[in-house]
């Protein structure tokens, strides 16, 4: 008995001594076809190629490291520089890479070759990030979100999507967020009402607009491109796109908004117990069976009819309308027209309800740029819908700093800050300057320049008097300029 215990005990220190002895040879063939990648004892992270860590050998000065045909340098014959990026970068002219080959982050003599890894799709879209004039400098907040980048939310049945831009993604856009929603024809919108304020405007088709306000009056409206409304907060609604279906940006008075916080209907019924929902509308709870058992937020509808006035149901309040409107037919409206394109301007001067909301949209063409300015109280949201554009902004004290945008493309530029947004495609230029303001103002350096003592602008800036005398004591809103981009490659000239 003593001599099989002692037997038993001493196999169990040789399995013991096996175990924890160190293993540095590779796993044998045996143990491999056993154990896999790993050897038998678990702990041997090696395979048969090559170990998974490196030796000590390799540790701080190796002789003889470095291989010169390892090169951080692009060769000249392998890129091509843009149209007008050889001028001087103090010029600032701008380029596009549309056509370039291998874009390099170059301007005059600024910069260098860039061998990569990178995403050529970026640098094409965004060449003044990318190769920025020189007189960008210093940190300037983050003035841009692609809505491609942000997640589409999909709905059922080809019913719709929606997909939204908001301080998640904008950090700086602290004072408003947007949705671009799309609806199928005949789908709705839920009926549904949210914490924020709602503007909107539609961008693709048609769409009819319901509200009922606190005082029980009710609104109904077929809106088209370019139409705006505006629903307070806690106003419900719905929409419901036509026999086209509908696009529409809504813009929302806060920065951190999101349109999966909204208030349904249909989640307001899942919230209150039958017999609760019986008794305030004095029906039977069979009634309530076929009450959906999850949010809808978009869904496909019956087609609505032709006749607006079909379903516009007075209350007791009666009808909103005059200055209680929540509708602008802003498509209707003439626009400004200057010699480098056109504006429109919305706010509660001309839509009363929308009290804090004041917008313009407008048109630049190839060439043309919207005048440098700055608005004074608000920030100011924006929203390319065509076309491809620069904006440089100047951030007090020293910071500036220069930003592409194409179509659907959102912008966002502080309050007091500059800016101007120049064309710099051969289309025109379609943008949606958004303020929360009572009325929208801004502030035009030219006429600022023009209306201020020629002396004290000399003394300071040394500018000749054909400058001076040249501006217009009015806001030109939108400036026509060389539509030939690089016309100042050389140096002179006028742009």
């Amino acid at each position: 008995m003593v001599r099989q215990s002692m037997l038993r005990l001493c196999l169990h220190i040789s399995l013991l001594i096996g175990v924890f002895q160190p293993t540095y040879a590779l796993p044998h063939a045996s143990s491999s076809a056993l154990y896999g990648w790993a050897s038998a004892n678990g702990n041997d992270e090696s395979s048969q190629l090559a170990p998974l860590r490196g030796s000590s050998t390799l540790l701080g000065v190796v002789q003889d490291e470095l291989s010169s045909g390892n090169s951080a340098e692009v060769p000249q014959s392998a890129y091509e520089l843009a149209p007008g990026q050889a001028a001087d970068a103090d010029i600032g002219i701008p380029f596009t890479f549309k056509d370039t080959q291998n874009p390099q982050p170059i301007r005059g003599d600024l910069g260098s070759t860039d061998p990569g890894p990178r995403t050529y799709a970026y640098d094409r879209l965004n060449p003044n990030t990318f190769a920025p004039p020189s007189s960008d400098n210093g940190e300037v907040t983050q003035s841009k979100w692609p809505l491609g980048l942000s997640h589409n939310r999909i709905l059922p049945g080809h019913a719709g999507w929606s997909r939204q831009e908001n301080t998640d993604v904008l950090p700086g856009a602290t004072a408003m967020a947007g949705v671009d929603m799309k609806l199928a024809p005949w789908a709705y919108r839920e009926l549904h009402w949210h914490q924020a304020n709602e503007w909107g405007i539609v961008l693709n088709g048609s769409v009819r607009v319901q509200a009922m306000n606190e005082d029980g009056q009710t609104f109904t409206d077929d809106l088209d491109v370019g139409d705006v409304w505006y629903f307070p907060s806690g106003v419900p609604h719905s929409l419901q796109a036509l026999g086209l279906g509908s696009e529409f940006m809504l813009v929302f008075d806060q920065g951190n908004f999101s349109d999966g916080g909204t208030g349904l209907i249909t989640e307001m019924f899942l919230r209150n117990p039958k017999e609760v929902l019986s008794k305030n509308l004095q029906a039977p709870l069979e009634d309530f069976d076929e009450i959906p058992q999850d949010q809808l937020y978009i869904l496909n509808g019956t087609p609505a009819p032709k006749d607006v006035k079909e379903q516009t149901i007075p209350g007791p309040g009666g009808v909103a309308s005059g200055n209680d409107s929540y509708t602008y037919h802003l498509s209707k409206q003439a626009a400004y027209e200057t010699p480098g394109g056109s504006i429109k301007i919305i706010d509660p001067v001309n839509f009363p309800i929308a009290k804090m909301f004041s917008a313009a949209l407008v048109t630049i063409k190839p060439g043309a740029m919207r005048e440098i300015h700055w608005h004074g109280t608000s920030d100011e949201w924006g929203f390319f819908l065509a076309g491809n554009a620069r904006v440089s902004v100047y951030e007090a004290p020293t910071s500036g700093a220069t930003v592409d945008f194409s179509a659907g493309d959102i912008s966002y530029v502080k309050a007091t800050a500059s800016h101007y947004i120049e064309n710099t495609g051969d289309e025109d230029v379609v943008f949606l300057e958004m303020l929360q303001a009572p009325r929208f103002t801004d502030i035009s350096v030219a006429q600022w320049l023009k209306l201020t003592p020629k002396q004290i602008i000399k003394d300071t800036l040394h500018l000749p008097d054909r400058l001076l005398d040249n501006l217009s004591p009015n806001k030109q809103y939108v400036i026509q300029g060389n539509r030939n981009l690089t016309a100042l490659s050389s140096g002179s000239g006028i742009a």
